[in-house]
């Protein structure tokens, strides 16, 4: 059983309550860093240079984060359905998938970490801090460009880690949520352009890209709700920018951001050896220091309307039986 949806709305509040309170465990006892570590395995088992090889990678660390998921549910309904606890019994698998697989405490702590470092004027810690965030190079960068990278991460990883768990823990519950952050953790391990995952990359970067369509696409609509003085020039811009981006979700959450903000992001950037020429979104002067916090406010606004929106969904799904009751 996986929940009626409010009762798994009701699991994804908690589970985003849980991240804000607690925020992420040390590496050696997340879920998560243990995933990577087991698809790591995998990868030296099946890997080939082919885009088969890697449609199979793919399959078994959905398959991982699925099963996962039903044990959740299966755990929840042995321990609470002997005591009728219907509801607990609903949300609990989805709250502890969620608060695995968020990660806004952690995005915002770090964000305002390297903030501080940009105003103390100490570049060379902002650069040391940075691929906590990021993938990329962050030695040549300058105290602008860090900024970007900062407030590109917040946006991207706030769809990754915020509102695709929140969708899919109301859509599909815990198996949901888990093979959703399966397939993201692969996407980081694999889905790179790299000559040895240009193909064996290829499927697990295509499933990230279709589980986190909708998903970018409602933060974008959350930031226009959030900003609407901006709300115009945030339509025009992701129809104009986010197209060009190599990614179809990062570029609408990062234009939908840069647009809010009134700032420009994207532009050159270096992963390794690997020079991108990204395009640039939004229309204004490049991000400083400031405009992390401006976009660490804001990513927060949208988590927390995601609560009070998903505990609506509850107490209208909590209200529903009473009101069929009295209309029979």
């Amino acid at each position: 059983m996986l929940g009626t949806t409010g009762q798994r709305a009701l699991g994804v509040v908690a589970g985003l309550l849980l991240d804000r309170a607690l925020g992420e465990p040390p590496d050696r006892w997340h879920p998560v860093a243990w995933f990577g570590t087991a698809m790591g395995r995998v990868e030296k088992v099946v890997y080939r240079d082919s885009r088969a090889a890697g449609a199979i990678h793919a399959g078994l660390g959905a398959g991982l984060g699925a099963a996962a998921g039903v044990a959740l549910v299966a755990g929840a309904g042995a321990v609470l359905a002997p005591a009728g606890r219907e509801v607990l019994r609903g949300a609990l698998p989805v709250a502890l998938a969620v608060a695995v697989a968020s990660a806004g405490r952690m995005l915002r702590r770090t964000s305002r970490t390297i903030e501080e470092h940009l105003l103390q004027d100490d570049l060379a810690a902002a650069r040391a801090t940075l691929p906590s965030l990021v993938g990329r190079d962050p030695s040549g960068l300058d105290g602008s460009g860090v900024a970007a990278a900062v407030v590109e991460s917040l946006a991207e990883n706030t769809v990754d880690a915020v509102v695709a768990p929140a969708f899919w823990g109301l859509v599909a519950g815990a198996p949901g949520v888990l093979v959703h952050r399966a397939v993201n953790t692969m996407d980081a391990m694999v889905g790179h352009r790299s000559a040895r995952y240009a193909r064996f990359g290829t499927a697990a970067a295509r499933l990230d890209d279709a589980m986190a369509w909708l998903p970018a696409r409602l933060f974008a609509a959350l930031v226009g709700v959030l900003a609407p003085g901006r709300a115009g020039d945030l339509v025009r811009l992701v129809r104009r920018d986010a197209p060009a981006h190599p990614s179809p979700n990062s570029g609408v959450a990062e234009a939908a951001v840069a647009a809010a903000l009134a700032v420009e992001l994207g532009g050159p950037l270096r992963y390794g050896d690997q020079v991108e020429d990204r395009p640039r979104l939004g229309d204004g002067p490049r991000p400083g220091a400031g405009d992390i916090t401006r976009a660490r406010q804001l990513v927060d606004r949208a988590e927390l309307t995601v609560v009070a929106l998903c505990l609506a969904a509850w107490w209208a799904g909590r209200a529903a039986p009473h009101t069929r009751r009295r209309d029979a």
